[in-house]
């Protein structure tokens, strides 16, 4: 793969802040919200937490680069103060889904037909194009990509200098695309995502799409597969859990003639080869996300909720968070770090141990300069 002509550049953009220091009875967490943004759209996919307790978000913008669409990677503090930010792309559309912090302090972000390679202040390294929705570094040395290919599962291994080393793909004559990946503790790899699945509906098969799990060696070779849920269910987050297992949650939907389409999300938990343990859903919205708490439950966000369960799956508390979730993550004060998208901006938002965040308040605009720039910070306006 030849390296794609790119082009980089930092952005001036506009940040909303929000801040709450929570001061009631039962709290120890932070709350504050930021969003990150121009005059057009910008919607981040992909969150990390920084090796210096900061925050890098990756997803695209269409108000600042090269193209319509451009990679866009924001750096913060632990606060969401913006530390740097830079675009990459070309005159086509591209979009980041994925990102990590690389073992040398800089950072990987996929797109659908691009991979970017930068130092620890964003600065451009090198480039390949091969596309993806989810990526992890491994413990062995080089990054593996995970991705859709011809309609099936694809995974991609490269070296620290993006050149191929082996590529796989699974599935069979139905659609499967992947959404989700980890390295295992064997070494090996799993990925989650949506496969066709003919079901019996009174002899006829009617297809509808399945949670699909895939288990690979350290060389992508599978070793085993499994689907879960009902009609029309679409895993969008794995991760590992504490016991050897996997959770997976996503959107189970079907049609109903009276009301339309109804569903909500879909939680799966495995043991580590796969068998499922048990499942739970929820009603009316969107999973894009799925994190381990650290009472070993289970934290769920999405399309404008969050849903925290125990370990078995059973909600113990729902919150409204106003904006798309795409990614998350717990922090160390017990508390979850949320980023996604809100009113065409980046997000990122740091909630309590109740999935609680501050809501948009009143707004002071301060105007300040910046470098000869205006920049409009917005703060909470005292009661």
């Amino acid at each position: 793969m030849q390296p794609k002509k790119l082009f980089l550049s930092s952005a001036v953009l506009f940040v909303s802040v929000t801040l709450l220091l929570v001061g009631f009875v039962g709290a120890s967490s932070e709350m504050w919200t930021q969003t990150y943004g121009g005059t057009a759209d910008d919607y981040a996919e992909a969150m990390v937490q920084t090796s210096d307790g900061g925050y890098a978000l990756a997803g695209y913008t269409t108000s600042f680069g090269a193209g319509s669409y451009d990679f866009w990677l924001v750096k913060t503090d632990e606060y969401g103060n913006v530390e740097w930010n830079q675009t990459y792309g070309g005159e086509d559309i591209d979009h980041a889904y994925a990102l990590v912090e690389t073992s040398d302090g800089g950072y990987v972000i996929a797109g659908g037909s691009l991979l970017v390679k930068t130092d620890m202040y964003g600065n451009m390294e090198w480039n390949q194009t091969y596309g993806g929705v989810s990526l992890v570094e491994t413990s062995s040395g080089g990054y593996v990509i995970a991705g859709t290919k011809n309609d099936d599962f694809s995974l991609v291994k490269i070296d620290t200098s993006g050149k191929m080393e082996w590529n796989r793909t699974y599935g069979g004559p139905e659609v499967e695309r992947a959404y989700s990946l980890v390295e295992t503790s064997d070494g090996g790899f799993a990925l989650a995502g949506e496969k066709i699945v003919n079901f019996d509906c009174d002899g006829v098969p009617i297809p509808a799409w399945r949670f699909w799990l895939v288990k690979t060696d350290e060389m992508g070779n599978m070793l085993w597969n499994h689907t879960y849920g009902n009609l029309n269910s679409v895993a969008r987050s794995l991760v590992r859990t504490s016991d050897g297992g996997y959770a997976l949650a996503g959107t189970m939907s079907s049609f109903n003639p009276a009301i339309g389409i109804i569903g909500g999300p879909l939680l799966v938990k495995t043991d580590e080869y796969g068998n499922m343990e048990w499942n739970q859903t929820f009603s009316g919205w969107q999973a894009f996300a799925v994190v381990e708490a650290s009472d070993g439950g289970y934290a769920i966000a999405g399309a404008g909720s969050m849903v925290k369960t125990d370990k078995y799956g059973n909600m113990e508390w729902n919150q409204t968070v106003g904006g798309v979730v795409n990614s998350l993550l717990a922090t160390s004060d017990g508390g979850y770090a949320l980023a996604g998208a809100l009113n065409g901006d980046f997000w990122l938002a740091k909630a309590d141990e109740h999935g609680v965040i501050p809501e948009f308040p009143s707004l002071i605009i301060l105007p300040l300069f910046l470098v000869g720039t205006l920049v409009a910070i917005i703060l909470k306006k005292k009661t």
